[in-house]
């Protein structure tokens, strides 16, 4: 089992817009996806502390962007979930413009790990993140998640869909399966993320060995 940096995440402040973030500087990975993904599950999964992202029962419900900080520079970004129906639909257009200003203009983010669950992938608006995160040239890995809920060769032609739908922007896009409840791809996620956050050298060693 790869060394987790990620453990050491803590919550450092929710904001409503993007001006309210703190200074554009350093790493943030964004996390995004639509309201019922599990976007908050992956995260509590992936740092191994059960309430760093509140989960909530009714989908849609977080309206504000939050930050875990991971050291003096680098940030793991919650971004609010979209697309679910029974928000009045102004709120659901703030959020939106909340969520592509924050891609448009956010020069510290270095890659966008986007949820999408895999029964019901390649949703208008999971396309749409995609679109404005390849138009800056930002990196997307696309996990797969609650892949437990179906058999293990669906998952796999589900991956290979999403893979094959992407196949033009290899060097852009990156597609796994993800599941929270069976702690399954979090080794991959890690990889990725240590990637894009380019950790020193003797920072990562001495991680590899604590």
């Amino acid at each position: 089992m790869l060394n987790n940096p990620y453990s050491k995440a803590y919550f450092l402040q929710s904001a409503a817009r993007v001006s309210q973030l703190p200074a554009d500087t350093g790493y943030e990975v964004a996390f995004a996806g639509r309201s019922n993904a599990g976007k908050s599950s992956a995260l509590n999964c992936l740092t191994g502390v059960k309430q760093l992202a509140r989960t909530s029962k009714t989908p849609g419900r977080t309206q504000l962007i939050n930050l875990f900080a991971l050291d003096d520079e680098r940030r793991l970004v919650d971004l609010p979930g979209y697309g679910y129906a029974k928000v009045a639909l102004q709120v659901k257009q703030d959020w939106q413009k909340n969520l592509a200003h924050y891609l448009e203009v956010r020069e510290c983010l270095c890659g966008l790990i986007l949820l999408m669950d895999c029964r019901h992938p390649l949703k208008d608006l999971d396309q749409m993140m995609v679109e404005w995160a390849v138009s800056r040239q930002i990196p997307v890995h696309i996990l797969l998640t609650k892949a437990d809920k179906i058999s293990r060769s669906e998952a796999k032609n589900t991956a290979l869909k999403v893979r094959n739908h992407y196949r033009l922007l290899p060097e852009l896009i990156t597609v796994q399966l993800f599941s929270s409840l069976k702690k399954e791809g979090i080794e991959e996620l890690i990889k990725v993320l240590n990637t894009w956050y380019q950790w020193p050298a003797e920072d990562a060693l001495s991680r590899e060995n604590t």
